[in-house]
C-alpha cells in the first residue's frame, strides 16, 4: 500500500531525524546551512542528507507578502556561512515532512531573533509550546520598539491569513 505523499514526506523526515539522533552521533544536532526557503524555513544538510527545517513558534510573512523579502533576508544573514545547531521539542516533524526546530547559531536563536526584529509573529502550536511565553515577550519587545513591520502597526494580514487568501498548491 502506498502512503499519501504528505505521509511519505513525514516518514522520510522521521527517518532522517532518527538517524541523526542515534547514540554515538556526536554532532547529531549540528547541521550545515544550505539555503533559506523563506523567513521561517530553511534547508540544511546533516549526515549527508538535506532536510527542510521549519522554525518552531514563529510565523514569518510569506515571500510575496509585505515584509516577506525582509524576513527571508534576515534569516539568510543569520544562517549564511555558519554551522547551526537544531534543538527539538515534543513533535519532531510536521505533516509536510519538515523537521521542526529551534535554530541556534552560537548563543543566538533564529526563532527569537526574527521575532525581536519585528519580522515574524509568535504562534502557539501544540505540542511544541515550551518557549511560547519567551517568544511572545520577544514579539512584544519588537512591538514596543517599533521594529520591522511593527513600525507600521503590524501586518495587514497575518501570514496564516495571507496563505488562506493566496492558496497555492504545496509541493509534496
Amino acid at each position: 500500500m502506498l502512503l499519501p505523499m504528505s505521509s511519505r514526506n513525514a516518514l522520510f523526515g522521521l527517518i532522517i531525524l532518527a538517524a541523526l539522533l542515534l547514540p554515538g552521533a556526536a554532532s547529531a544536532q549540528m547541521v550545515t546551512f544550505i539555503k533559506i526557503i523563506d523567513g521561517d524555513s530553511l534547508l540544511v544538510e546533516a549526515g549527508g542528507r538535506s532536510m527542510e527545517v521549519r522554525l518552531i513558534g514563529v510565523d514569518a510573512p510569506e515571500f510575496k507578502q509585505e515584509y516577506g523579502l525582509q524576513a527571508k533576508e534576515f534569516s539568510l544573514k543569520f544562517c549564511f556561512g555558519h554551522k547551526l545547531r537544531l534543538e527539538f521539542d515534543k513533535e519532531l516533524v510536521d505533516r509536510y515532512g519538515r523537521v521542526l526546530a529551534y535554530v541556534h547559531r552560537g548563543d543566538k536563536m533564529l526563532n527569537r531573533e526574527i521575532l525581536e526584529a519585528g519580522l515574524a509573529i509568535a504562534v502557539r502550536i501544540k505540542p511544541n509550546i515550551r518557549r511560547y511565553a519567551a517568544f511572545k515577550a520577544a514579539e512584544q519587545l519588537a512591538v514596543g520598539k517599533k521594529h520591522g513591520f511593527w513600525k507600521q502597526g503590524g501586518l495587514r494580514m497575518t501570514p496564516a491569513q495571507w496563505r488562506k487568501a493566496h492558496p497555492q498548491k504545496r509541493r509534496d
